[in-house]
């Protein structure tokens, strides 16, 4: 990657320290992100043009910085399941496939590049082959038949199938923030206080119940709600200390 970085514990491609600290040489700790994405920003902005693929490649690595940095940093369970811890080591193992597939990929470029290039350097034999070497020359239609044209044929001229866009990767959108404020707030003014794992009880889906968190800071930021957390990384404790009528208010003017 042309976009080089330059922190306290290490100096050089960006591409490198993401390896370097998967690979345990580097202290994820010591890396400051925000550093780092504002020298990127300082960086576009000294380019004549936009570079997509730099642009793209630095949003991959940055976006798996702050994968391993969150998961490195929040807490886990004491107790862990034996089903949770496997699909602990299953997101972790996946992590590093997608890693190891951009470096592929990323390779693979770098070679066809080289090929492209070598290439380039040659040019074709424009003339034909010598009167001493027709004979030796092989009939290149030994064997065809006119059946064989004709099914050749038929394959040139029949319309290319229709596009089909894959989205098998693209996560579903189950839950929005809208459908998310509107529930706590037909669940809040009655019941007082709820703690967050009430609130998220019943969900499966690990994006549900962060759409139901940002919710939650969400009537916190309009003054609705109190949280309260009595002992570090104990249970979110949520207050609904709005009035009835911002009940209404608020549920016409949410835009989610």
């Amino acid at each position: 990657m042309s976009y080089a970085v330059q922190t306290g514990v290490f100096e050089g491609p960006f591409d490198v320290l993401l390896h370097l600290i998967v690979r345990d040489e580097v202290d994820l700790y010591e890396i400051s992100l925000a550093r780092i994405v504002d020298g990127f920003l300082a960086y576009l902005d000294g380019l004549s043009a936009m570079d997509l693929e730099v642009t793209t490649e630095f949003l991959v690595i940055a976006a798996t910085l702050v994968e391993l940095k969150a998961r490195r940093l929040l807490p886990g369970p004491v107790d862990v399941e034996v089903d949770e811890e496997l699909a602990l080591f299953e997101q972790r193992d996946l992590l590093l496939a997608r890693l190891i597939e951009a470096k592929t990929f990323r390779d693979a470029g770098g070679a066809l590049e080289r090929l492209a290039v070598a290439a380039g350097r040659s040019l074709p034999r424009t003339a034909g082959l010598e009167e001493r070497f027709l004979a030796l020359a092989p009939d290149l239609l030994a064997g065809v038949t006119p059946a064989d044209i004709h099914a050749a044929w038929l394959r040139v001229s029949s319309p290319p199938p229709p596009p089909r866009v894959v989205l098998d990767h693209v996560a579903p959108i189950r839950v929005t923030m809208e459908d998310a404020v509107n529930d706590l707030m037909s669940r809040l003014p009655g019941a007082g206080q709820l703690t967050f794992r009430a609130l998220t009880e019943g969900l499966g889906d690990r994006m549900e119940v962060i759409v139901r968190f940002l919710a939650v800071l969400e009537l916190y930021k309009q003054g609705l709600v109190e949280i309260d957390q009595a002992v570090t990384f104990g249970d979110l404790a949520v207050s609904w200390v709005g009035e009835t009528d911002a009940v209404l208010s608020s549920m016409d003017s949410y835009d989610g």
